[in-house]
């Protein structure tokens, strides 16, 4: 087999059917492959005018990634597409380790919460700028609760309810698990709001961060130690480690600069429709798709994914 593959994975069709056809994106990405030096392997369609694979071999990924890119933005920039570019050997990953807002769910819970005390755009604010890199996670992340101090417990039920999972986590977490893979839940969010999440898309493990409450009453702090960029990094490697699996087995998937870290250290670590700051470092991102992309991106068929 060869050595690399290249995979395009188109986002579901909303509406109108596309205006482009795949067949003809993928010959023009085999072209691209061509001329930048690449023997070309087999096209495999994993899913009927969704996801294909071209392998490929005897090219750089990172040259054939921005080779790919470059083509995809001059000549088909309307197409809701991802392309993901990675060596064709182990590409299905034994342990998944994701973050829960903005990737798995599409909320910011505490902009949530924030909503309920009108400083929604105050805390969402403060929010952008540190999963963008701009301010220090764990500070935001003080700074924000604080702003809560004095609300209702009652409260915490009420945004639980405004939860909305992402497209394509349930399939994501499912299909994995079926495969004999770990799933853990890793946020800088917090316990009250993990723990539905792991219940409704069956993580094995959470870990979070957890309001303190008294009398009834959120106090404005959290309990140490806050889940950091640092904690997600140990927590992919510990679950490796406890598994007795190289990193290249994992897959890291978050879109905020404090899952930085586990995206650059995983085998295949990705940027889920993540920030700039984000987007901008990690190699492997998912712009356009749902979280069915990342089974695509291992090489999973149609007819192998689970829909809960």
């Amino acid at each position: 087999m060869p050595d690399a593959v290249l995979t395009l994975i188109a986002a579901p069709v909303t509406g109108d059917a596309a205006a482009v056809s795949l067949g003809d994106v993928v010959a023009a990405l085999r072209e691209t492959l061509l001329a930048l030096g690449a023997r070309l392997g087999e096209v495999d369609w994993l899913a009927a005018d969704r996801a294909c694979d071209i392998y490929y071999d005897g090219l750089d990924t990172d040259q054939a990634d921005a080779g790919a890119r470059h083509l995809m933005a001059t000549a088909f920039p309307d197409l809701a597409a991802d392309i993901v570019v990675q060596p064709s050997a182990g590409r299905r990953k034994a342990l998944l380790v994701a973050d829960m807002e903005s990737t798995v769910i599409e909320n910011e819970m505490l902009d949530e919460l924030a909503d309920f005390l009108g400083l929604r755009d105050d805390i969402s604010e403060i929010t952008r700028q540190a999963m963008n890199g701009e301010i220090d996670f764990a500070a935001a992340l003080t700074a924000r609760v604080a702003l809560l101090a004095g609300m209702e417990a009652t409260r915490l039920a009420e945004a639980a309810r405004r939860i909305r999972i992402t497209p394509g986590a349930a399939a994501l977490v499912a299909t994995m698990r079926a495969h004999g893979a770990y799933a853990a839940l890793v946020s800088g969010g917090f316990t009250v709001f993990t723990t539905p999440v792991r219940q409704v898309l069956g993580f094995d493990a959470v870990i979070a961060n957890e309001l303190i409450v008294e009398d009834g009453r959120l106090t404005g702090t959290v309990r140490d130690p806050i889940v950091t960029r640092e904690t997600k990094l140990a927590a992919l490697k510990s679950l490796a480690a406890e598994r007795a699996l190289p990193l290249a087995a994992s897959l890291a998937v978050g879109d905020g600069a404090n899952d930085l870290p586990m995206i650059e250290a995983a085998g295949l670590g990705v940027a889920f429709r993540a920030k700039p700051a984000v987007a901008a470092r990690a190699r492997i991102r998912i712009d356009r798709g749902d979280l069915t992309a990342l089974l695509y991106a291992q090489g999973y068929r149609a007819s192998e994914i689970v829909v809960p």
